[in-house]
Formats: C-alpha cells, sequence, structure tokens
C-alpha cells in the first residue's frame, strides 16, 4: 500500500537525507511484506506468549481503528478482526511479523456496552501487561482524528509515563476530517504532551482506508525491530 501524504499537516520532523528516509520507507515495505501470523489470544497473564521477539502495542479507546491499522500495516484484511462493535477485541492478540517483531493488539478501552466487572479486568490485564513486559519497546496509544484526546487516552499516558514506558500518538480515520482540521488536531496533541516524560514526540497521522501515513509507521517500527539483537535460529 503506497504511503499518502495530507497537504498542510506536519507529520513530524522529517529526515534532512532523501536517500536514508527513502531506505527507511524501503527496509519498512520489505519487513512488513513478510509472513504476519496470530500466535496467540490471552485474557490472562499467565497465559502470555514466551518473551522471544521485540514487541510494540497497540493501544486505543474501543472502535477507533487498532484492528484496522494492524490490517493495513501488514496489507492482510483479516488479520486482526475488525468490528465496529465497541468492546470485541476482550484479550490481548499477539502477531508474530516474519519472526522479528510481535505486534500486540491490546483491548480497547473507554467502552460502555460490557458489565463494569469485566471492564475492570480487561483494563488491570493491559495495565499489568504494559508495566511489566520487559521486550515492549514502545506502545502506540490511537486517538481517532475526529475525536482528539479523551480523558482515557490521558489516564493511560500518565500511567505509561509513571512507569516509564515510552509511547507515541497516532491519529487514526486522518481521511475523515479536512486537512487544517488535521493539523489542529496534531497542533493540540503536540501540545498535551510536550511536558510527559515517556511520550515520543512525533505524531503520526494515519488512515487505514487512504494509506496516509503508513509508510512512515512501517520505517518507524522496522526501526525498533532492528534495534535488539534477533534471537538465535533453531537447527
Amino acid at each position: 500500500m503506497a504511503d499518502h501524504e495530507t497537504p498542510g499537516v506536519s507529520l513530524g520532523a522529517p529526515l534532512t537525507d532523501p536517500a536514508e528516509e527513502a531506505a527507511r520507507i524501503e527496509a519498512g515495505r520489505l519487513l512488513f511484506a513478510k509472513e504476519c501470523r496470530f500466535v496467540a489470544g490471552t485474557a490472562t497473564l499467565d497465559r502470555l506468549p514466551p518473551v522471544e521477539l521485540p514487541e510494540v502495542a497497540f493501544s486505543g479507546r474501543s472502535n477507533v481503528g487498532k484492528s484496522s491499522l494492524i490490517n493495513a500495516l501488514t496489507g492482510r484484511n483479516s488479520l486482526a478482526r475488525a468490528s465496529n462493535t465497541p468492546g470485541r477485541t476482550q484479550q490481548i492478540n499477539f502477531f508474530d511479523l516474519g519472526r522479528r517483531l510481535m505486534l500486540v493488539d491490546l483491548p480497547g478501552y473507554g467502552f460502555a456496552q460490557a458489565p463494569k466487572s469485566h471492564v475492570a479486568e480487561w483494563n488491570a490485564l493491559v495495565n499489568a501487561y504494559l508495566k511489566g513486559r520487559a521486550v515492549l519497546r514502545r506502545t502506540y496509544v490511537l486517538v481517532d482524528s475526529r475525536h482528539g484526546l479523551k480523558d482515557n487516552d490521558l489516564e493511560i499516558m500518565t500511567m505509561l509515563d509513571k512507569a516509564a514506558v515510552i509511547y507515541q500518538v497516532i491519529l487514526t480515520k486522518a481521511d475523515k476530517i479536512k486537512a487544517s482540521a488535521l493539523q489542529t488536531v496534531c497542533d493540540e496533541v503536540a501540545a498535551a504532551i510536550i511536558r510527559r516524560p515517556a511520550a515520543h514526540p512525533e505524531i503520526i497521522p494515519t488512515s487505514a482506508e487512504s494509506g496516509l501515513g503508513i509508510a512512515a509507521l512501517r520505517a518507524t517500527l522496522t526501526t525498533l525491530a532492528l534495534s535488539v539483537p534477533q534471537p538465535e535460529t533453531k537447527p
């Protein structure tokens, strides 16, 4: 899927060397062309898969587009189950990308169509995973471009700040609003995270439908995958 730019919207500080930028994009394309397979889904910490690969986690409010974004990144329409029903993803799902990187789809937060006891259990599961997973390289906090930051988003950011877990904001569904409105949301998010100790400063607007930001995000994820030693392959 080709990446698309939105006129008038800043996607973060660009690299000064176009050749280096092109190399990053190509490395991302090659990694995400590899096989990506579902490994495990769990609603309890004792059933987490073994620690073998660097992991990146995708979090966000219910129906923000986590599953759609994972599908767009991997070029597969049904790898992660997407639904218009908030709260459908009720467990942590792990996807192995070419034995190089584990993509982790976390249960959505902020939904109301479930018993409060279940919501509390899912939230506790997510918080425990985010705080205690040693191979977690980065958490992506997905925010709907049409709505901006909500209290639930700020709460999880505060938890990640306290746990010293690096996180980065991804704006989803960026094709659903005008470029000027998208720039306003980017500016508002940037102002909200500027003094947060664990927040990565770059904000990436994306669209699973148009391809906006997908190549840039693939490149960033590839850098994270390559920044740690790879496990030895058993004969």
